[in-house]
This record gives structure tokens, C-alpha cells and sequence, in this order.
């Protein structure tokens, strides 16, 4: 699920947040030997040349572990994408001490004031990472499209591959807002948009979660939302499609780990509507959740609320294993609303270097590698266990600096909407705060959802940490 970024900007916190790192047990130090593995080369491998396809990377600017690549062409009335994923099974020898401590970290867990990686910088921000001008291996991707932005076919291969540029959202929006861009960004602003028409037409949601920040303004510190662009979400649309062919090509392989999440039930979509009705956001009845969110705008502060709140659908998304042809139950995600599968984020994220390996061998009808093979039906566990530990630190962040900007605050009263209550004690819920961009525990008095409340600050502890509110 999409995870509630938050940056912080000259605010003394990194203190607290080592600590938290120490409380919470999160990995520091790599071991010795996974150290030295990480500067051995890559390994040879049957890579074809595909360092004459201008690739390009668009990360956000300080970014360097960078994960995919990608081209985009006109073919004739359609387009074909070539899009490199790092080859990180060419840097990590099976059973390995590397290895081994990637299954224990499992995911690059995200801080305020840092990141903790999966792999070693020297490999996730060096030797495997696709930088600009350095010649990388890759598993790469070719998908072609049609007029409608379509998949009529979908091919991965090993190659060496050489990015030309590494790019950021802004100033990909920015070119192509001006016109000044070269034909390959146009293009992934025409598919982008074809792939997103294709979304809705299939019933798909992308939440476009706002970025949580920490500003300082006249001396003091606010906590404010801010909206991506558009071209954030035509990146993503490429990663949509590549984990779909991904998928559909492991299904009809007969092995695989897809990404799954089941259709939401009732209830959960019942609340979400008492929680627009609480931010005074209009859901008219003959209006589909996908509908509603398409319309949202993640840069007014009840919307991006909103949209927090959407990411609790997620939750029951999860990794489904499935080998010799017996498919599972369940083969899609239902926020997708296709089959799909992670494997753009291999230095980030453990399952997709085996969904990459099994999409690979799966292209050219070979079968699966055994140390692939041997870790699959343990590959589910591993990754619902890295995303409880990085849904902890993430609350555990927010808290945090919650509580660092409103310590000095205790005492004072805020306006904000009741947009969730207790069902087993109506006095205790959650306010969502006009400014700052605060949401936190109320607790004192019957409430009612929707209400509009005004609230007093009676704690902000950054030892717990945790913040509270009561009724005015």
C-alpha cells in the first residue's frame, strides 16, 4: 500500500529518530561479509547490448538508488516502451551472507532524516543502480501498445543497458508544460494519459497520496501536505503496466508471486463514505469509490486527508505464490483491477528480484532457478513481515514529529472534523485538524462523525510519542 512519506526540513529531530531506530530494532550496519560480497562485480550472465537505447531514469532529485530506466517510441499507430529493471540477482550470489541479510531486511525502510536500505549502498546506489552514463545490467522490458495505449505484446530479456539522463517529476512537467521536451518524455505524457483513460475503463484506482512535509514558516514549524504532479502519475502508469505483463506472464507460465488484494467488503467502503461526509467532501450516492477519488484534489488539505484515509483498503494486500500451473484463488489486485506483480523496485524491495527471475526464465520457456524455486513458498511470510515492520516505523515517524511540532502548543484549541468514531465508545475518536495537517486521537465527550469540533491540545509527548485532543 502506498506508504505516507514525510520529510522533514532544519527540523532537530534526527536525535529522536536514531533512537527510534534503536527502539524499534531496524537494521544499522551491514555485516562484514555482506559488505565484501557487495564490491565483487556482477557476474556474467547471457546480457544482449541494448546500450544504444537512450534510456532515462525520473526519481526524485536526490535519489540515487535508481531502479528502472525507460524509453518510449511511436510504432507505427501504437508506441513501444523499453523499460530496464536493475539486475540485482547479478550482484547477489544465492545463500550468500548478502543474501541472507536482504531476506532479513526485506524492504528499504524510510525515515525523515534517512533511509535504511536493502542492499548495501555501494550496490543499491552504485554498481546496480541505472545511473547516467554507466553501463548496468538490466532485465529489459519490451512492451508494445497500441493506438489506445493497450499491451499487444510484452518480452523481458538480460542486457547491459545505459541510461542517458536521470530526470525528476518536476522538471519532466515542466518541459512538457512548455513544449520544450524531447519526443520520448512527450510520449510518456500521451501513454501516461491513454493508461490512465484504460484505468478507470477497467475499475483500477491510484490513490494519489499527498507527500506529508514539515516546513518552517516565521520562525515556527507547520506540517503541510504537498500534491504531486502530473507526471508522477504517468511514471507510475509505467510501472503499472510492466507489473501486469509481469503477472500475466507468470500466470500464463504457470509459476509465480503476484501482488493480490480482494475486492473491499461493504463495511469498510461505508465508513469511508461516513469520513467524506465528516470532511465535507460530496459523495453522491450514484458515484463509485473510483469515481470519487479520480476526482479528488490532493492538494486541498480535507481531500488529502481523504485520500489517507483511502489507503485503509489496502490493507489486506498481500504476495500469492503459485507454481506448476495451479493458479491461485485469487490471481488479481483489486485496486489495479488486473492480475499484477512487484518487480520494478528490486534494490527497495526483496519479492521483485524473484518475480524478475521467474518473468525471465518464464519468456524464453526455461525453468525456474532452483535457489528461485527454494525460496518462493517463504517469499509471502518475509514481505507481510517487512511491511508490518515498515507500517511501524512509518506510524511511529508520524507520531513523532507530530508530537516534536505541537510540544510547545498544549493548552491551545484547534478547529478540525470528527472523521472517525470509536463504535464501542462513542467519546473517543479521531480529529482531523484544519491546520496543521494533523490527525489524532479525541477523547472526552460523545461524538458525533462529521461533526464539526474544536479541540484542545491536553498532550504532546515526544517520549510515548503520541499527541492528544479533547473537546472544547
Amino acid at each position: 500500500m502506498p506508504r505516507r512519506r514525510i520529510r522533514v526540513t532544519d527540523v532537530p529531530l534526527r536525535a529522536a529518530f536514531a533512537a527510534l531506530r534503536t527502539e524499534l530494532g531496524v537494521p544499522s550496519d551491514f555485516p562484514p561479509e555482506a559488505l565484501s560480497e557487495a564490491e565483487r562485480p556482477p557476474r556474467p550472465g547471457a546480457h544482449a547490448d541494448a546500450t544504444d537505447v537512450p534510456l532515462f531514469t525520473i526519481d526524485p532529485p536526490a535519489s540515487t538508488d535508481l531502479d528502472q530506466a525507460m524509453h518510449l517510441a511511436r510504432r507505427g499507430t501504437g508506441y513501444r516502451l523499453r523499460y530496464a529493471i536493475a539486475d540485482v540477482a547479478a550482484f547477489v550470489d544465492p545463500g550468500s551472507a548478502l543474501d541472507a541479510e536482504t531476506h532479513r531486511r526485506v524492504l528499504t525502510l524510510y525515515f525523515p532524516d534517512t533511509r535504511v536500505p536493502l542492499h548495501p549502498p555501494l550496490l543499491s546506489e552504485g554498481a546496480a543502480s541505472l545511473l547516467p552514463d554507466q553501463v548496468r545490467p538490466a532485465a529489459l522490458w519490451t512492451i508494445d501498445l497500441d493506438a489506445e495505449g493497450r499491451t499487444t505484446a510484452a518480452d523481458v530479456r538480460r542486457a547491459l543497458v545505459r541510461s542517458r539522463a536521470r530526470l525528476d517529476y518536476e522538471g519532466v512537467q515542466r518541459a512538457v508544460d512548455s513544449g520544450t521536451a524531447e519526443e520520448p518524455l512527450r510520449l510518456l505524457g500521451e501513454v501516461g494519459a491513454l493508461r490512465e483513460r484504460l484505468e478507470v475503463e477497467r475499475g483500477g484506482i491510484s490513490l494519489r497520496v499527498p507527500e506529508q512535509e514539515v516546513v518552517e514558516r516565521n520562525g515556527t514549524y507547520e506540517l503541510t501536505y504537498r500534491a504531486g504532479v502530473p507526471a508522477d502519475g504517468w511514471n507510475a502508469q509505467i510501472s503499472l503496466l510492466t507489473g501486469m505483463a509481469a503477472a500475466e506472464l507468470m500466470l500464463a507460465y504457470g509459476t509465480g508471486v503476484l501482488r493480490t488484494l480482494p475486492a473491499a467488503p461493504d463495511g469498510a467502503v461505508g465508513r469511508l463514505r461516513r469520513t467524506a461526509q465528516a470532511l465535507h467532501i460530496d459523495w453522491p450516492h450514484h458515484v463509485s469509490y473510483a469515481a470519487l477519488i479520480r476526482s479528488l484534489d490532493p492538494g486541498i488539505p480535507s481531500h488529502a486527508a481523504f485520500l489517507q484515509e483511502c489507503t485503509t483498503l489496502l490493507r489486506g494486500a498481500g504476495y500469492t505464490v503459485f507454481r506448476d500451473g495451479v493458479l491461485p484463488d485469487i490471481t488479481t489486485h483489486a485496486a489495479v483491477a488486473a492480475p499484477y506483480a512487484h518487480c520494478t523496485a528490486p534494490l527497495r524491495r526483496l519479492a521483485d528480484r524473484y518475480a524478475s527471475e521467474i518473468c525471465l526464465v518464464a519468456a524464453v520457456g526455461q525453468p525456474v532457478p532452483e535457489w528461485v524455486g527454494a525460496a518462493l513458498d517463504a517469499l509471502p511470510g518475509r514481505m507481510s513481515e517487512g511491511g508490518r515492520r515498515a507500517g511501524t516505523v512509518e506510524r511511529a515517524c508520524v507520531d513523532l514529529v507530530e508530537a516534536a511540532l505541537l510540544k510547545d502548543r498544549v493548552g491551545e484549541v484547534f478547529d478540525g472534523w470528527v472523521v472517525d468514531v470509536d463504535e464501542h465508545r462513542p467519546t473517543v475518536g479521531t480529529v482531523q485538524l484544519e491546520t496543521p495537517a494533523v490527525i489524532g486521537r479525541v477523547e472526552g465527550a460523545e461524538l458525533e462523525l462529521g461533526e464539526r469540533l474544536r479541540v484542545r491540545l491536553t498532550e504532546a509527548d515526544l517520549v510515548a510519542p503520541k499527541i492528544r485532543f479533547a473537546p472544547v
